[in-house]
């Protein structure tokens, strides 16, 4: 069966042309159109030496470009001594075949790119199992791409069939079995996953969400101290990581870190990851931390959104984090973004400013989801004085002889579960409840 990790040394080390396809209403966008795929290539280790762009309404069928462009194409391969194609969109399995035939020269694209990215990055057992899933979901439909050199080797007597399309029939049972064994494996590990969210549900979460390099890992850094890894390069985290954040004036809450996310990421990655980014689905608080010095900020956020649809969460209104206020060169752009999102806070998390913002932003929100109530209980009820200073804020105290009455902000989904003996909870704004 192919290796997945095949497609490191088809990306690795290598002199790379990028092509791409812009329709005409786009034409201005030429000098930049590459930007973000020139990251890509640059993060997964090769070498941009040159690059096609052609405008065009709609890619060709049968090679993207046009057979013109791909003589156009080849030419510059060998004035460049480029080793290496790679589109900037999804290319299906005959318009990959038809452009490296034409050009004798293998051909990635974006989706390529990215699950290379992906792969490398991988650390733990679970994201290893999310990423070569993705990577055997796209290559199945490609599987005849690796055989062709053995299509017109006729087989044994009587067979009607090469050794190519047989080394075809068996690599698709290879990696069928394969997917549906992963498959398997992501099912346990998203079910350990939700166990371990649901554990957490008598603390307040709040989970990171962002374009990748946003600065998700700086700012959790910057927060809550904690040993995260950090690197200016698109998707230098891919596991979710949990760390203890102290609110001023409220208490502890849990603060997670997320993959970042990226413009026409691949379904299939998008599909592996559900398990990881359960902790975004299950957040009381989702922080969108935004790179408000990036020239495309506002599709940025778009695609965030987009892509947390997809994955079951848009019922949530995420706090907007602008950071990278230090990177802005021009102040008018921050007064424009918080013009269009004024419910968004500004922060520089290198800089660590407008964190103290944030942090008020953020009681804020999360106070919306709690209940002021009154406790009247005995002196000596223990058990309920250790669960409100583990899950609730105490304002005040009131003792007459054996009794005393508390005040306190509860969180509302933890507001029923208050069941001691002799206890009388009223709720200020919601019911109230006796237990006996």
């Amino acid at each position: 069966m192919p290796d997945p990790k095949r497609d490191e040394l088809r990306i690795h080390a290598k002199r790379a042309v990028l092509v791409g396809v812009l329709p005409p209403d786009r034409r201005a966008e030429r000098d930049t159109a590459f930007d973000e795929m020139t990251g890509l290539i640059e993060t997964a280790d090769a070498e941009v030496v040159g690059t096609l762009i052609q405008v065009r309404r709609r890619p060709h069928a049968a090679s993207y470009i046009g057979s013109g462009k791909v003589e156009e194409l080849k030419l510059l391969i060998e004035s460049l001594d480029a080793d290496l194609i790679v589109f900037d969109a999804n290319l299906s399995p005959a318009q990959g075949k038809a452009i490296e035939d034409a050009t004798d020269t293998v051909v990635v694209d974006r989706s390529e790119v990215i699950l290379d990215i992906f792969a490398t990055h991988a650390r733990t057992y679970e994201s290893k199992l999310q990423v070569e899933l993705a990577q055997l979901l796209y290559m199945r439909p490609r599987l005849k791409r690796m055989w062709t050199h053995l299509e017109r080797i006729e087989g044994g007597i009587g067979s009607g069939r090469g050794p190519g399309e047989k080394q075809l029939e068996t690599d698709r049972r290879l990696v069928d079995r394969r997917i549906a064994d992963l498959k398997r494996k992501i099912k346990e590990v998203e079910h350990r996953r939700e166990r371990q969210v649901a554990g957490r549900r008598d603390f307040p979460t709040v989970s990171l969400v962002g374009y990748t390099n946003a600065g998700k890992s700086t700012l959790m850094h910057a927060l809550t101290d904690a040993d995260v890894y950090i690197a200016d390069q698109l998707f230098a985290t891919l596991d979710t990581r949990t760390r203890k954040w102290t609110l001023p004036n409220w208490g502890d809450v849990l603060l997670s870190d997320t993959v970042g996310f990226i413009r026409n990421l691949p379904h299939h990655l998008v599909a592996s990851f559900r398990s990881t980014l359960a902790e975004a689905r299950h957040a009381d608080l989702l922080l969108h931390v935004v790179d408000a010095s990036h020239p495309d900020v506002e599709q940025q956020i778009c695609t965030v959104n987009d892509v947390l649809k997809d994955i079951g969460v848009e019922s949530t209104d995420p706090l907007l984090v602008l950071n990278k206020a230090d990177a802005v060169t021009d102040r008018a752009t921050v007064d424009i973004l918080r013009a269009r999102h004024p419910d968004g806070v500004v922060v520089s998390a290198v800089r660590r400013t407008g964190l103290d913002k944030l942090e008020r932003a953020v009681a804020e929100r999360l106070g919306e989801g709690y209940l002021d109530a009154e406790i009247e209980t005995g002196v000596g009820n223990g058990r309920l004085f250790s669960w409100l200073a583990e899950h609730a804020e105490v304002t005040g105290r009131e003792y007459v002889d054996s009794r005393v009455r508390l005040s306190c902000r509860i969180p509302r989904k933890l507001a029923a579960s208050i069941d001691s003996h002799d206890t009388t909870v009223t709720l200020l704004n919601g019911h109230d409840h006796e237990t006996e």
